[in-house]
């Protein structure tokens, strides 16, 4: 192998990790999108089951029967 068949193997194994780097920039970037996202409708979330919660000092929960069962 010659010293330009190698400069052009190793020019070609640059372009595919060049793309292959994009490729993957590509996927981050959409994961920290879908991330941010889910974290916002998880905050919404807890917010909505907050409201949900029993007062303080009530012991009762939604799987316990009444007294009178």
């Amino acid at each position: 192998m010659n010293e330009l068949e190698r400069f052009e193997l190793i020019e070609t194994k640059l372009a595919y990790v060049e793309h292959t780097v994009n490729e993957l920039n590509d996927v981050i970037a959409r994961q920290q999108s879908e991330i941010a996202m889910l974290r916002t409708r998880l905050k919404q979330l807890a917010e909505r089951l907050a409201g949900f919660e029993a007062p303080q000092g009530a012991s009762a929960t939604a799987d316990e029967k009444p007294p009178h069962y």
